[in-house]
C-alpha cells in the first residue's frame, strides 16, 4: 500500500448549517456583534475527512496508538471563511494584499546536483533563529549559510522535521508557506520543528546554472535533499507538505521511493 494512498485528505465542503439554530444564539447579541456572527455563519465551512480503507498506524508520545485520520481531526480547527471572498481567484488576489505574514528567517545553502543527467545547482532554505544581517540579493529574511555554520548543522537530536515545496514559480518567502511553517518553528521547545524549503530551480532568486528546470516530475532535487537529511540528522523523522506544484513533486517523491521516507 503507497504511503499516498494512506495520507488522510481534508476537503472543505461549504454548507449553509443550521439556520434556525444561528438565529436564536445572535438573538441577544449588539448589532456589531449580530454582523460578526452573520459573517461567521456564511462564512461557516464543513469539513470532510477522506483516507484509505488501511490507514497509516500512528504511536503517540504517551505510547497510544492513532490513524493519520484521527490526527488530522483532532489537529484541524474549525474553518470559518470570508464570505466577501467566495471564490479560490479572489482569495489568492487578497493574499497578495494582505499583510506580510509571520516573518521566517532562513539560511541558504546551494548544492550541486549529484545526478548528471540533471546537471546544475539547487538552493534549500532552512529555518533558523532571528537574525539581523540581511542580503539585498536573496529573498527577505534569507542569507547563504557559511561553512562553518554548515559544518555545524549535522545533529543527533530527535525533532521532527519539514520538508517544504513551494507552489509554482514560487519560494520559500511565500506567504502561505510561512504560516504554515510559523506555529511548528514556534511551537514550544519540546514541541518545536525544525524544517526546510527546497526552492525549484530558478525560482526564490536563485541563479540558474544549466538548462535543466522543473515541472511535476522533477523529482531529483528533493530526492537528494531527503537523502542528505537522512545523513545529517538521522534521528530526526521526516515529514513532506507540498503546495500546489509543489504537491505534485512531493507526491511523485514518495510513490516511487518510499524507502527514502
Amino acid at each position: 500500500m503507497s504511503l499516498v494512498h494512506s495520507i488522510a485528505c481534508i476537503v472543505l465542503v461549504i454548507t449553509r448549517g443550521d439556520f434556525s439554530s444561528f438565529l436564536q444564539e445572535s438573538s441577544t447579541n449588539t448589532s456589531s456583534d449580530l454582523i460578526i456572527a452573520t459573517m461567521e455563519w456564511l462564512g461557516q465551512a464543513k469539513i470532510n475527512f477522506h483516507n484509505s480503507k488501511t490507514p497509516i498506524s500512528l504511536q503517540k508520545l504517551d505510547g497510544s496508538s492513532s490513524t493519520l485520520r484521527e490526527v488530522c481531526e483532532e489537529s484541524t480547527p474549525p474553518c470559518y471563511l470570508n464570505p466577501l471572498l467566495f471564490n479560490g481567484h479572489i482569495q489568492t488576489m487578497w493574499t497578495a494584499k494582505k499583510s506580510e505574514g509571520p516573518p521566517v528567517y532562513y539560511k541558504r545553502k546551494v548544492f550541486n546536483s549529484e545526478d548528471p543527467e540533471y546537471e546544475g545547482t539547487f538552493a534549500v532554505d532552512f529555518v533558523t533563529s532571528k537574525y539581523p544581517e540581511e542580503d539585498e540579493t536573496l529573498p527577505p529574511r534569507t542569507t547563504y549559510l557559511s561553512d562553518k555554520e554548515f559544518e555545524t548543522l549535522p545533529s543527533e537530536d530527535t525533532r521532527p522535521m519539514l520538508v517544504a515545496l513551494h507552489g509554482l514559480s514560487g519560494g520559500s518567502h511565500e506567504i502561505y508557506l510561512r504560516h504554515c511553517l510559523a506555529p511548528l518553528i514556534d511551537a514550544s521547545e519540546e514541541r518545536r520543528w525544525e524544517a526546510c524549503v527546497v526552492n525549484a530551480r530558478g525560482c526564490a532568486n536563485h541563479k540558474m546554472t544549466s538548462g535543466i528546470l522543473f515541472n511535476a516530475r522533477a523529482t531529483w532535487d528533493c530526492r537528494q535533499t531527503v537523502k542528505w537529511l537522512r545523513k545529517t540528522f538521522p534521528n530526526r523523522p521526516l515529514y513532506g507538505i507540498g503546495f500546489s506544484l509543489g504537491a505534485n513533486i512531493m507526491t511523485n517523491v514518495i510513490s516511487p521511493f518510499l524507502c527514502l521516507f
